[in-house]
């Protein structure tokens, strides 16, 4: 996953206890723990991050 470009919430800047995704593959990741990621279909992660906006 090193080549992948992951994303922080703008909320977490300059924090590194946050969630990453990458927008190449259905992925997330713990920022204190990178080496470890767990795929997520794509309309779950997006039916996901919609609910929190609520």
């Amino acid at each position: 996953m090193a080549d992948n470009c992951w994303r922080k919430p703008s909320q977490s800047e300059g924090e590194s206890n946050c969630v990453e995704l990458v927008s190449t593959v259905d992925e997330v990741r713990d920022s204190k723990n990178p080496s470890v990621t767990l795929s997520v279909p794509r309309t779950s992660l997006a039916t996901f991050l919609a609910s929190l906006k609520r």
